[in-house]
């Protein structure tokens, strides 16, 4: 899953009373204490309200599922019919299966023959619920301007027993065999090709749809959708048909999509030497989403979003978006739908590796993208961001209950787990690792299996002690600093390397020191691109001989950004590499790199801020899309933090400053010769230089935003973004209701997204109360809400206290609407981590305390950590970076 949702669900338990099992089954209910009060009077222990969680028993276990159910898309309810082969493992008096928000009928258990296998048929029912977990609702509207609904299912992590009584563990598989009973005018989808369409007997207006038996599947990625859709098609050159279903009458928004499925398919069979294993992959664009997107096997849901592209509206950025997220839904279909996690501990087993193998693919078919570039300011910094917290966590985590499921939904299991792989990766080498990556995926099809099988697999691949490198930075949270001095010595470099646990607040407080095994890389600029030396480096001191380097040429640790860990230079080593950076003879990756460390250790408190801004002042020749995008973010950071300052309209002339040159150079208007980069960095530099208040720029900007609205030149979707940031910046209330507008006269999501997400930066208070009260209407979908209330939060110092009281205010309703799931966290943390003052810290712990968010607990901490990690940067170098802007307005720099 891309940003997966789960929820957590109680067990219900399907108890068969006395000797071996009779046909009568009881169903016990933990909510109902009515029922609780009868089953005592049976003599029944009722179950606790809140019981520690167990795993399900292995006695009984499916065989194979056939399962029919009746959705209503007008009273959001539905029918099931459940007929489960079970086999019984060891004798029982109980059958135990998870099941939550469904009412049982009728149920029953018929034993066949000796073999201990036997029959349990169900009858129940079901609310399509508006959760979007589950079997939930789907609010769409069609081309003539009805809503309607469709149904459709999420199911991880612990939500098909929402839909249908089952075993809901990953490690218990079974097949399935669905059918659907629905309108006959709608479109009935399920993992499987239909194998028979026939009319239902009581009633003419629906039909029975009927899917070929799956292959042996674990119950989260069990997927039916219910409504009405347009599709294009085609066949990957493997024979695979190939389908992307949309919206009516947008299907020529599904053929980007399409295209990146068809070439993705074969990739990966090549890549695994695996082939694809189902007879068909539909991709489908669901109106109401959580997630990303599912990776149900055979039937993959996305947001809108994250699936459709028009060729006129779409802007650069969404065209990577959506090969990334099929790249990595599709990436699923072997890794996590053919071998799944025996439990959601080895979570990240599954999105990790997904997260760092969407990015070898979507070079593969878009190598202009410099893709693995961006993916060291997407995946690999922002990981490090987190894990450098006290409140983060390995990247195994033992989990129990299913709300601690939710919990792990985030950058250590999908970003840290994608950069650990891909430091792997280079450690073994592509060929070893695609070698071992075979074996495992063959000797666990249809299985499942444990961090410690990939390593065995990749092990006897490579002869490489894979399992004890990679315990160290799977098994403990954090990753280390490396700091390195040098000398030379004759016509060799002597390297002195230590390595300690980097920590956000500084130096590590503790008895013994986490120690990991790091794979290093060292290149000198003799030849920035290749590795001079590699090591293992595994004691906490070691020293290394680099041959042969002349005391003129500087030497670089961690070639290309790959291993997962942060340097600190010696002054004198530092000093050689920055000139590396203004004639651009350090890779993009590395400039990109030394900066975000530099970044970091000035945050922790290890350097001052103030040699940070100098050297991101040597960035003025800077080229790379990338690079700028990784800078563009460190000075957002510094902006919202100095935002508590009274002088924070300097530290925006500094971004003027630095942003200026290159937006001269680009311009507003593509030039002849220009790729997806360009058109990336310009929507990038424009938009910062428009909202830090550039005169040429927000002038510009207004003009083009006045053609835009009158229908005289509409702008181009890149441009789109950075324009309509700048007008509401600095514009007022009429601004605000045109952008209302436009909202609501765009037909496209991307565009509505788009809108949405910059509402925040409007400055006046009671702009910024309308932009709240916006978020919580109907014009904005469920699970859009949550970036316009964090736009609000990172828009101005007033936007973060204005959207942190709507929180607090409005709490039951957006606890009701989210609460387990990505979403919650991910406004919470959107709302409050902006905060710099200690008393705020612990205003988020107290009012949480108050109003408990089980499945956002460890973001809450999270947060609390940063609010006062904020405040004491503030306190240490506040008063420093004042003096060094005013002495840069008083004398500036010559560039």
């Amino acid at each position: 899953m891309w940003l997966a949702a789960a929820a957590p669900s109680l067990a219900r338990r399907l108890l068969f009373l006395g000797p071996p099992p009779p046909p009568l089954l009881l169903l016990l209910f933990s909510r109902s204490s009515r029922r609780r009060r009868r089953l005592h009077s049976l003599g029944l222990a009722a179950m606790p309200e809140k019981r520690p969680f167990e795993r399900l028993p292995a006695d009984v276990s499916p065989i194979n599922y056939s399962l029919c159910l009746k959705p209503d898309l007008l009273d959001f309810t539905f029918e099931g019919k459940l007929e489960a082969a079970a086999q019984v493992r060891q004798a029982t008096n109980q059958i135990v299966m998870n099941c939550a928000d469904i009412d049982i009928i009728t149920a029953s258990y018929a034993p066949e023959g000796d073999e201990g296998t036997g029959t349990l048929k169900i009858d129940f029912v079901g609310e399509l619920n508006d959760k979007m977990k589950g079997f939930y609702r789907s609010k769409y509207t069609t081309p003539s301007g009805e809503v309607r609904y469709a149904a459709v299912t999420q199911f991880e992590a612990t939500d098909a027993r929402r839909a249908f009584p089952c075993w809901d563990e990953p490690a218990i598989k079974a097949t399935f065999d669905i059918s659907l009973v629905v309108p006959k005018d709608r479109v009935a989808l399920s993992n499987m090709n239909v194998i028979d369409r026939k009319p239902y007997p009581d009633d003419e207006n629906l039909v029975e749809v009927k899917f070929a038996r799956t292959p042996v599947m674990s119950t989260y990625l069990v997927a039916f959708v219910v409504g009405e859709y347009d599709f294009v098609e085609t066949r990957s050159k493997d024979g695979v048909c190939v389908r992307v279903y949309t919206p009516v009458g947008k299907a020529e928004q599904g053929k980007f999509a399409l295209e990146v499925a068809a070439k993705t398919l074969p990739f990966y069979k090549d890549y695994f030497n695996v082939p694809y294993p189902l007879p068909k992959i539909d991709l489908i664009a669901i109106a109401d989403f959580a997630a990303g997107a599912m990776e149900n096997w055979g039937l993959v849901t996305y947001r809108e979003t994250a699936l459709l592209i028009d060729p006129k509206n779409s802007c650069s950025s969404s065209r990577q978006w959506v090969a990334l997220v099929v790249g990595h839904e599709l990436a699923h279909q072997w890794f996590g739908n053919l071998v799944t996690m025996e439990w959601w501990t080895h979570l990240w087993l599954n999105e990790g590796f997904a997260s760092w193998i969407e990015y070898l693919c979507v070079d593969h078919c878009f190598p202009e993208y410099d893709i693995w570039t961006q993916f060291v300011s997407a995946d690999y910094t922002r990981a490090q961001e987190l894990d450098a917290l006290d409140n983060s966590h390995p990247i195994e985590v033992s989990v129990g209950h299913p709300s601690e499921v939710d919990e792990i939904f985030d950058a250590i299991s999908y970003s840290k787990g994608a950069s650990v792989i891909r430091m792997l990766h280079d450690y073994i080498g592509d060929k070893d690792f695609k070698k071992g990556m075979n074996m495992y995926l063959t000797k666990f099809q249809q299985k499942n299996a444990a961090t410690e099988d990939l390593w065995e697999s990749l092990e006897n691949a490579s002869g490489k002690p894979i399992a004890a490198v990679m315990n160290t930075w799977t098994k403990q949270m954090g990753f280390p600093l490396i700091y390195v001095e040098a000398e030379q010595v004759e016509d060799d470099r002597l390297l002195r390397l230590s390595q300690k646990k980097f920590c956000a607040g500084g130096s590590y407080v503790g008895e013994d020191c986490p120690q990991w095994m790091v794979p290093i890389t060292i290149s000198t600029s003799e030849d920035p691109n290749q590795a001079k030396l590699k090591i293992l480096m595994d004691k906490p001191e070691m020293n290394v001989v680099l041959k042969n380097v002349k005391p003129d040429q500087w030497v670089k640790l961690n070639l290309g950004t790959v291993g997962f860990y942060r340097t600190q230079y010696s002054s004198a080593m530092l000093e050689s590499l920055l000139p590396g950076i203004r004639d651009l003879s350090l890779p993009p990756v590395d400039r990109l790199g030394l900066q975000n460390d530099l970044f970091s250790l000035a945050r922790a408190g290890i350097i001052s801020t103030v040699e940070v801004l100098k050297v991101m002042e040597a960035f003025v020749n800077e080229p790379n899309y990338t690079v700028w995008s990784d800078l563009s973010c460190n000075l957002g950071i510094l902006s919202t933090l100095l935002s508590h300052t009274d002088f924070y309209e300097e530290i925006q002339e500094f971004v003027k400053d630095v942003f200026s040159p290159i937006g001269e150079r680009l311009g507003w208007d593509p030039k002849p010769g220009e790729g997806h980069l360009d058109a990336l960095l310009r929507g990038l530099v424009l938009g910062k230089l428009g909202k830090a208040g550039h005169k040429a720029t927000l002038e510009e900007a207004r003009r083009r935003f006045k053609d835009h609205v009158e229908g005289k030149q509409i702008l181009s979707a890149d441009l789109r973004s950075p324009v309509y940031l700048t007008v509401l910046k600095h514009g007022d209330g009429t601004t605000l209701d045109i952008m209302l507008k436009l909202h609501k006269q765009a037909d496209m999501q991307e565009e509505k997204n788009r809108i949405e997400r910059v509402l925040g930066a409007t400055l006046l208070p009671d702009l910024i109360q309308k932009v709240l009260t916006f978020a919580l209407s109907e014009e904005v979908r469920p699970q859009d809400t949550v970036s316009v209330i964090g736009g609000v939060a990172g828009g101005s110092k007033h936007g973060r206290k204005a959207a942190w009281k709507f929180i607090k205010d409005n709490w039951e309703e957006l606890y009701n609407r989210y609460q387990g799931g990505f979403l919650i966290s991910r406004l919470i943390k959107l709302s409050v981590e902006g905060f710099a003052v200690d008393k705020m810290a612990g205003e988020v712990k107290a009012f949480f305390e108050s109003h408990p968010a089980p499945s956002a607990e460890r973001t809450i901490q999270q947060c609390c950590e940063n609010i006062l990690l904020n405040a004491a940067w503030l306190k240490r170098d506040a008063e420093s970076i004042h003096q060094y802007l005013l002495q840069r307005k008083a004398s500036p720099p010559t560039v």
